[in-house]
């Protein structure tokens, strides 16, 4: 149980009550967040809880078992703190969230209900909904590895090894202009080949968007200019001059480990599966059996 626990019970055992909810949302990056659905600024268990968003909470309803309870969270995007480009950016995937019930007459009595996380944003009509998922429903999700094909790590981590701070597979760029369709004119990248970026991450470190990562979908050079299409919903802003860095990108497939990256001992895929034909086909006396891969 939380503190408070008794005079906030003492509290529920009157004839009148002042209640009032207070959701504690803490990003992957540190950063914190106070909201509630009450009139005025609270301060409740260290945090500092703001009315203006205009949170509301859904029915809330807890059950047995992994599957994910209802619970939703709706607010505007027109909050100072909840932006729509964070949205989209992915800042507040798997964000944690915490529900307080609290006494808004004295916020020292409230009581923590459920601590979840942010599963699936929705966006609607200048506003948003968050679905939050309970930390049992996490058991409920497939884990270990899955024999494919295709590479399951993540270019540059623990299993992929890819050092992206080779000058090779990543390097600084400056904004020059935005196009339509999330594409931007850039300087500095001249000396790679068409796709070299293709799949990359590109992070700002000046501007208004400085700290925010961006998936480039495609990247070349057309006209003496060079052009990378960004992967996002809603509209790009940026400044001439604005700067960034951007690392190589990876389709996952063997070959492309291998010539790229000269990785390909740290594969961490099986390129020599059977395909389905084969797992489907006959023994035949012309077949050859010699331990050779299947597939080059």
């Amino acid at each position: 149980m939380s503190a408070g626990n008794g005079p906030l019970k003492t509290h529920l055992a009157s004839e009148t009550t002042s209640l009032c909810h207070c959701w504690r949302l803490s990003r992957a990056d540190g950063v914190v967040f106070g909201f509630t659905d009450h009139d005025q600024s609270l301060v409740c268990d260290g945090t500092a809880f703001e009315p203006e968003t205009g949170l509301t909470a859904s029915e809330a309803k807890s059950s047995l078992g992994l599957s994910i309870d209802t619970v939703d969270v709706e607010g505007a995007l027109s909050a100072s703190q909840i932006r729509e480009e964070d949205i989209l950016s992915g800042l507040y995937d798997g964000a944690r969230i915490e529900t307080y019930l609290v006494n808004w007459r004295d916020p020292r009595e409230f009581q923590k209900l459920r601590v979840a996380v942010i599963g699936k944003v929705t966006r609607r009509d200048g506003s948003f909904i968050a679905e939050l998922e309970s930390e049992a429903w996490a058991l409920d999700q497939p884990s270990g590895r899955t024999v494919r094909r295709g590479c399951d790590a993540e270019l540059g981590d623990a299993q992929c090894r890819v050092n992206l701070n080779d000058p090779r597979f990543s390097t600084g760029g400056t904004l020059r202009r935005v196009e339509d369709g999330g594409v931007i004119v850039v300087e500095g990248l001249s000396g790679f080949e068409n796709g070299w970026f293709d799949n990359g991450t590109l992070t700002w470190t000046s501007g208004g968007h400085e700290g925010r990562k961006e998936r480039v979908v495609s990247h070349g050079n057309f006209g003496g200019e060079t052009r990378l299409a960004l992967w996002r919903e809603a509209t790009l802003e940026g400044t001439d001059g604005d700067t960034f860095t951007v690392a190589a990108g990876c389709d996952k497939q063997f070959s492309t480990c291998k010539a790229k990256f000269n990785n390909a001992l740290n594969f961490r895929g099986f390129p020599h599966l059977p395909g389905d034909d084969f797992a489907y086909d006959y023994v035949s006396e012309q077949g050859v059996f010699d331990g050779k891969a299947l597939v080059k």
